[in-house]
């Protein structure tokens, strides 16, 4: 596939998207990008990666956290003065489209690429879910946590997610409209998953 390939991925907490997220990056020799846009949004702003990371998919932050001192890196009034959920989403978006633009293969998790990059035809938008049995006992395992807890982390991350990507899209998260492919992992699992995704996408750009 000579083509250039945006694959932007959707994903409910637990459900495996970023390893299949990962799996496709090397499957089709793609930059990925995750936590990386929020080093590449805090140097382009002027603010702490620590801030963005508070911040990632989130609404909430801000307003129940303000006023407090600003970990700014640069001093700079453009950025003291442009303080809100809605800059710090407008940086990251920036740097969304400018990886988009700069790489000829990219994946993108989350952070609602497959909006920013809507103008992209050469995109393809996958969400990732998974019986809520499978997320919890995901979560259980990589947190440490009991299944309560697990469920709890579930509800509360996804809340803050959905919110998050409603209002900024304008979209429904996870609504089939908003995607080319949408994917049961607890059907076939990681491996058979991957595989039935990178024929997908093999179709849709050889067709």
């Amino acid at each position: 596939m000579k083509n250039k390939l945006i694959i932007n991925i959707g994903r409910q907490i637990g459900s495996g998207g970023y390893d299949i997220a990962k799996l496709l990056a090397k499957a089709f020799d793609c930059q990925f990008y995750d936590k990386e846009l929020l080093n590449l949004a805090a140097k382009k702003s002027g603010f702490s990666e620590k801030f963005f990371e508070q911040n990632d998919e989130q609404r909430s932050f801000l307003k129940s956290h303000l006023p407090f001192h600003l970990p700014f890196i640069a001093n700079n009034a453009f950025y003291k003065n442009r303080l809100s959920p809605e800059s710090l989403y407008l940086f990251q978006s920036d740097v969304i489209r400018e990886a988009a633009d700069s790489n000829m293969r990219c994946v993108f998790l989350g952070r609602t690429a497959d909006y920013i990059l809507r103008d992209h035809k050469e995109c393809i938008n996958i969400f990732i879910t998974a019986n809520i049995e499978d997320r919890i006992q995901n979560i259980c395992q990589r947190k440490g946590c009991n299944e309560d807890e697990a469920h709890r982390i579930i509800e509360n991350g996804e809340n803050e997610r959905r919110k998050y990507y409603n209002y900024y899209t304008g979209k429904v998260w996870g609504a089939a409209e908003s995607y080319d492919l949408i994917i049961n992992i607890s059907c076939l699992g990681l491996e058979e998953t991957t595989n039935l995704i990178t024929e997908f996408i093999r179709k849709k750009y050889t067709k």
